[in-house]
Order: C-alpha cells, then sequence, then structure tokens
C-alpha cells in the first residue's frame, strides 16, 4: 500500500515517529465549470489519495521529498525560498509557504515525505489534494489552527499563482467529503449539505483515458471563464444585479443571444444548464432513481462536448462505446475537460463485462491502454495519527 511505503520511507531517511496525513483525490457526479460561475457542484471524496508523511526538523527549512516514480526533493526556506527545482509539484509547495507567510502564520522548518495513488492529469484533482493536504499537515504539525475554510482559500489561490483560475469545488470536495455521500456545494455562498448516494445494485466506475491535460499550462480553462465573464457583462446593460452566470437565466441569455460572440454564447448556456443538471441529480440520487442518474449524466457530456467544447475525440468515443453495453445506464467525461476519466454508472450484475469491452474497444480504436477505477467515496482530509 503506497501509504506504508511512505511512511516507510520517512523513517527510513527521517525520524521515527512521522504526523501521517490523508488527503483524497474527488469525482464530480455532475456540475463542471460551475464553480467558478458561483453556481452548483456535487462532487465526492475518493480513496485514491495522496499521504504525507511529515515532521518537525528543529531548523527553518522545508525538506520536501516526492515518493513517486521518480523521486524528487525540494529544499525551502521558512519564507519559500530555496534553490531552483524542475518538479512541477514544487511550484504549488512554494506558492502555499508564501500565502501563509503572507497571511502571517509563523513556520517552522519541517521533513515531508508525500505520495499518493492519484493518477495525475486524469481529473480526480490530484492538485487540490497536495495543496490542501500539505496545508493541513502544516496546520496540524505547527498549531496554526487553520480552519477547513481558510485552506480550501488558500489553497484556491495556489492554483491561482501557478495559472489555473479554478473555483473552490475540488477545495472544498478534499477538505469536506463524507463517507458514502456528494457534497452539494453552493459556491455562491459556500454552504453545502450531503446528499448520500443512493443506487443499490449499481456501481460507479471510473475510465482513464490516459489523455493527459495539463489546465495551468494550455489556456483552454481560462478561456472558458473569459467567455462567461464576457456574457455577464452584456448582462449586466439589462440588470444590474447580476454579478455571475448564478444570476442569469435561460430566458435572460436567449434575449442577448443576437448580441454576443456565438461561442461565448454556447459556453455560458452550458453553465446556466448545467446547474440545473446539478439539481436534478441531487432529486434522482435522492430517488434512488438509477435511469435519471444516468440521462443527466450523458444530457451534460453531450453538451460539455458540443457546447462547451471541453471534451476530446478519445473521451466521446469512451462515452459512445459505453452506451453499447448492457448494463451501462449513464456515462460521462469529468474534470476540468480536454482529457482524464470518464465517470460511469453500470449495473453491478454487468460490471465486469462491460468494462471489459470497454477498454477492449477503446485499445483498439485509439492504440491507448486505459485503466478503470471502481470508485468508493470516502472521508476528507484527515490525520491518521497524532
Amino acid at each position: 500500500m503506497i501509504k506504508d511505503s511512505v511512511v516507510q520511507f520517512f523513517k527510513d531517511n527521517y525520524s521515527p515517529n512521522p504526523v501521517i496525513v490523508r488527503s483524497p483525490g474527488r469525482v464530480n457526479i455532475i456540475g463542471e465549470h460551475t464553480d467558478y460561475n458561483l453556481g452548483f457542484v456535487l462532487p465526492a471524496s475518493i480513496e485514491k489519495a495522496i499521504y504525507f508523511a511529515l515532521q518537525l526538523n528543529g531548523t527553518n527549512t522545508f525538506n520536501i521529498e516526492a515518493f513517486l516514480t521518480l523521486p524528487e526533493k525540494i529544499s525551502l526556506d521558512a519564507k519559500g525560498n530555496g534553490p531552483e527545482f524542475s518538479c512541477f509539484w514544487g511550484k504549488y509547495f512554494k506558492a502555499i509557504i508564501e500565502i501563509l507567510n503572507e497571511k502571517n502564520y509563523p513556520l517552522k522548518g519541517v521533513d515531508f515525505v508525500f505520495g499518493g495513488d492519484i493518477p495525475i492529469g486524469s481529473g480526480l484533482s490530484s492538485s487540490a489534494a497536495l495543496c490542501c493536504g500539505f496545508t493541513y499537515a502544516l496546520s496540524k504539525i505547527l498549531h496554526l489552527n487553520i480552519d477547513r475554510t481558510e485552506i480550501a482559500k488558500i489553497g484556491q489561490e495556489a492554483e491561482h499563482r501557478i495559472g489555473l483560475n479554478c473555483g473552490l469545488m475540488d477545495q472544498y470536495a478534499v477538505l469536506f467529503g463524507k463517507k458514502g455521500n456528494a457534497l452539494f456545494l453552493d459556491c455562491k455562498d459556500l454552504s453545502y449539505k450531503y446528499v448520500p448516494i443512493n443506487l443499490v445494485g449499481y456501481s460507479w466506475v471510473l475510465i482513464n483515458s490516459k489523455i493527459t491535460h495539463e489546465l495551468a499550462v494550455g489556456n483552454e480553462y481560462n478561456e472558458r471563464r473569459q467567455s462567461c465573464e464576457a456574457i455577464v457583462e452584456k448582462a449586466k446593460e439589462n440588470n444590474s444585479n447580476v454579478a455571475s452566470l448564478r444570476d442569469v437565466s435561460e430566458d435572460a441569455i436567449m434575449a442577448i443571444k443576437n448580441d454576443v460572440d456565438t461561442t461565448d454564447f454556447k459556453r455560458a448556456l452550458y453553465v446556466i444548464q448545467e446547474n440545473e443538471r446539478v439539481l436534478k441529480m441531487i432529486k434522482a440520487l435522492e430517488n434512488g432513481d438509477a435511469k435519471e442518474v444516468g440521462n443527466i449524466l450523458l444530457a451534460g457530456h453531450k453538451s460539455m462536448s458540443t457546447d462547451f467544447e471541453i471534451s476530446t475525440s478519445e473521451i466521446d468515443y469512451l462515452v459512445n462505446v459505453s452506451q453499447e453495453q448492457d448494463g451501462v445506464v449513464g456515462s460521462r467525461m469529468m474534470g476540468g475537460g480536454f482529457g482524464g476519466c470518464t465517470i460511469n454508472l453500470i449495473k453491478d450484475k454487468n460490471v465486469d463485462k462491460a468494462v471489459k469491452k470497454i477498454l477492449t474497444a477503446y485499445k483498439e480504436e485509439t492504440g491507448i491502454t486505459p485503466e478503470c477505477y471502481h470508485l468508493q467515496i470516502d472521508d476528507s482530509v484527515q490525520t491518521l495519527n497524532s
């Protein structure tokens, strides 16, 4: 198990009694690109996670080592300064240390080893798990008493500094998730409630296309956000109370259709309709209506692909071929877009056969060997010892 390997590496190379923190990845059942538009999302924290082993080292230096396929190590002082490094993950740690300094949290040197089983670039929010887990771990060992809401905002700010203007969905899923439940988050006021995933006889399965996205490097994600903001500015001309797409109804956007860029219109309309899909999904889950859940997944994917244009040919193929299999009631791309995983709802009695056929067909079509993860909804960031 990856946790045991991380802990043993820390004991062998640093000190014998580390604090251990688990920071989960997340899935999003429905509600993509609605968070930064102050809309609704329905994520859940999962069993795949990043594990941190850490201990105070009596200096003012952070020694941070990745226990991954290619082990790397960086050192930063208490202000976030240090020798240049090439690893991309180091930018997140540096940003968080700098943010904590700006907020006047007193920092001391800590040794860190981290590793996990969240596939990078798969839409399972490995970066939010990294940022939230690191901040939570620092808060615990340094007795900073940073509450979870503040940790979420620090994680978001770190993402922004790296170059991804994300909302707060991923961070909230990582920090407030609950086993067996989805998290219904209103991104306007950050209120949330738990929604039991009540689908007896069905399994959630993720299929990783192995098409990786680097949203912070590419500009596609930020371009979608700019499209949404352009529609908000136009809608304000008719209603001064509009502050985000959350405040724009479908009727209101139709009224300005001929006065705005066609691409911007399609993208904004997708977001408005996606908010409605979140509300419909909650009712379907509460009613245990698997068929309706599947219909909502498929409708969401179609709009992501044709209106918001964040899918890929490989992802579209995965969704389409899944619908040819017995027992698959719905499928869609999950995450920020341009690759990653599909999330699939499949009858238990059909799951093994259906998944095998999907994986085989995808390999034959693309030449890429996909991966499959049987999803388990688990708890949020936590300390595994004290």
